[in-house]
Parts: C-alpha cells; sequence; structure tokens
C-alpha cells in the first residue's frame, strides 16, 4: 500500500491545512495550547469554526494565548482551564470537569510536553518527561474515552518528536530506576512512548470510531528548548553563532500544520496507527535520508500493546 500523502508539505501553515473547512460541529482539545504549536494548532481549528479546550498549567500563559488567538479571529470558540500533565491528579479533575461540560469530543490533540530535563519526577513519582509527555496524556485520554466514544467518530493526535530515534522504551525501567539518567535518552523513550500510544489507541480503541497517528511537528525554536543552553543548541546545529536558526526548522505555524491535518485531513479517514510528518505519511528511517522518517521500534504493535499494559498498571 502507497504512503499516505497529501497536497500539503514542511513549510505548509497550519491556516492553509484548514483553509474551506467548516469544523462548528466540532470540539477540539488542545494541550500546551498555551504557548508555541500548541496556540497555533489552537487557532487553525478555531479558525475553522471548532469549539476548542485549551486546558494550560499556567492560567496567564493561556488567558495570553487566547487573546492572541481571538484578535486574529474574533468569532473564536474557546474554553481555557487549568490542569497539569505532571499530576495526574490534576489530569482527573480536569477530565471530571471536561466530562460534565461536554458531551462529545472529537479531537484530542496531545501536543504538551517536555524535554531534555534535569531528573526529577512528577507528583506522583515518574520519572519527568516520561510521566508528562506520556503517562499524563494517557490518563488525560482515560478520563475524556467516554466522550470520544460519543463522538462516533473522534481523532486522537500525539506529539512525537525526531528525537524518538534516540531511545526505544525500557519497559524494565521506564522511570530511570535501575540505570544512570540520561536527558537524551529519556525524551527519546518519552517520544517513543507517544508514538506507541497512537498504536496502542487504535488497536484497541477503533471499533468504537477512535483512531489515533502520531505526528512529528519538525524542529521548532518554542519554550521546548528552555532546558538545553544556548551552546548546546549550537553544538547539535540548531542555531549559528549568531543565533540564526538552522534552515530546516519552521515557524510555529508550520509546526502545526502537520498536528491539524492528522486532525482533520480527509486522507486520514478511517486511518490511525501512523507516524506522520510534514503532513505525509512517514518512511521508515534510512541513513540516507537522516532528518526524516521514523524507527521501526515506534509502530510496533507488540509493543504498543505492552507498554498500553503497564501504563495502566503505573495509573492504576
Amino acid at each position: 500500500m502507497s504512503p499516505i500523502t497529501s497536497q500539503f508539505g514542511h513549510h505548509s501553515d497550519a491556516l492553509d491545512v484548514v483553509d474551506g473547512l467548516d469544523l462548528s460541529t466540532m470540539t477540539a482539545l488542545v494541550t500546551g495550547a498555551g504557548s508555541g504549536i500548541g496556540t497555533e494548532t489552537a487557532r487553525a481549528l478555531a479558525a475553522a469554526g471548532a469549539l476548542v479546550v485549551m486546558p494550560v498549567r499556567d492560567a496567564a500563559k493561556g488567558q495570553a494565548a487566547a487573546a492572541d488567538i481571538t484578535k486574529t479571529h474574533p468569532d473564536a470558540r474557546l474554553e481555557l482551564a487549568e490542569m497539569d500533565l505532571g499530576d495526574i491528579a490534576s489530569v482527573d479533575r480536569f477530565a471530571t470537569m471536561f466530562r460534565d461540560r461536554h458531551e462529545r469530543l472529537d479531537i484530542l490533540i496531545n501536543n504538551a510536553g517536555v524535554m531534555a530535563t534535569p531528573f526529577e519526577h512528577t507528583a506522583q513519582g515518574f520519572e519527568l518527561q516520561f510521566g508528562t509527555n506520556h503517562l499524563g496524556h494517557i490518563a488525560l485520554f482515560l478520563g475524556v474515552l467516554a466522550s470520544l466514544k460519543a463522538a462516533g467518530s473522534a481523532r486522537v493526535v500525539a506529539l512525537t518528536s525526531i528525537g524518538h530515534r534516540r531511545s526505544d522504551i525500557d519497559l524494565d525501567d521506564l522511570n530511570f530506576e535501575h540505570r544512570e539518567y540520561d536527558k537524551w535518552v529519556a525524551y527519546g523513550q518519552s517520544k517513543t512512548a507517544c508514538s506507541l500510544f497512537a498504536v496502542g489507541v487504535t488497536s484497541r480503541y477503533g471499533a468504537d470510531g477512535i483512531l489515533a497517528n502520531a505526528v512529528h511537528p519538525g524542529g521548532i525554536i518554542t519554550g521546548l528548548q528552555k532546558y538545553i543552553p544556548l551552546d548546546e543548541q549550537r553544538a547539535m546545529g540548531w542555531v549559528d553563532d549568531e543565533g540564526r536558526t538552522n534552515d530546516r526548522f519552521k515557524t510555529p505555524s508550520q509546526g502545526a500544520s502537520t498536528s491539524v491535518w492528522a486532525a482533520v485531513g480527509p486522507e486520514l479517514a478511517g486511518v490511525g496507527g501512523l507516524y506522520l510528518e510534514d503532513c505525509h505519511e512517514a518512511p521508515e528511517w534510512n541513513a540516507a535520508t537522516p532528518f526524516s522518517g521514523r524507527m521501526a521500534y515506534a509502530v510496533d504493535p507488540e509493543r504498543a500493546d505492552a507498554l498500553f499494559d503497564v501504563s495502566l498498571e503505573l495509573l492504576s
């Protein structure tokens, strides 16, 4: 079967993806919508008429983002709420509130995340990157599952990263209790987990009309890099000595385009369990194209199933 493609690509803008679409009957939930590509994802969905729920950890940032969106789209329907993905109790409170207010959820975009953090832990004691990027989002998914089922045909988007290539998941030591902590290995593991989450959701809930795909948004300079010193960013080629961003990097709105396409693109109707980038289904990685593609382990059904089971145990 040929890979799924679209008319959009690396430099497409999120607003281009929704041009001409009417999402006025839909409710969307976007985590991390208080900044960066999360704000641009929410902007595009709201521009097409969707009601966009924006759970944020920082209420002031959320309010500023909502004000910026309404400045460009005065008719945007936005709903702010507080939620900390690093605290499962906070996620559960938000999910309860969401179910009380909304009968259905058509689009869930797991956008928020942390990257290359020091060795820290969430409120429940999970390694911070795995706990926030994966476990917080799977807890959210489970909390709004009834609303997704009620939609009849719902899409879930899980943001992964090219960084997933730094590490497969270690099912025996997800929280670095028995191995030396490496911030990039931990980030890679968490992003592999996000991709496997999409595979697992599709396998377990596809019959309920819920399909999930993983999205690598591309390189974007946002607040995600706050733990990475500038010298390290230079060494990795992200910026040059004058602070100019590498040409491969995208604007936040370009970075949001694949998330939005995964949420509304007609090419993906009835399709789940894929790894997407640049508004296309990504091929398996190879050395000839080192800055694109996904590792086989990131979409492995058996690993996805095992991770889903372990995640449920950790959250129980």
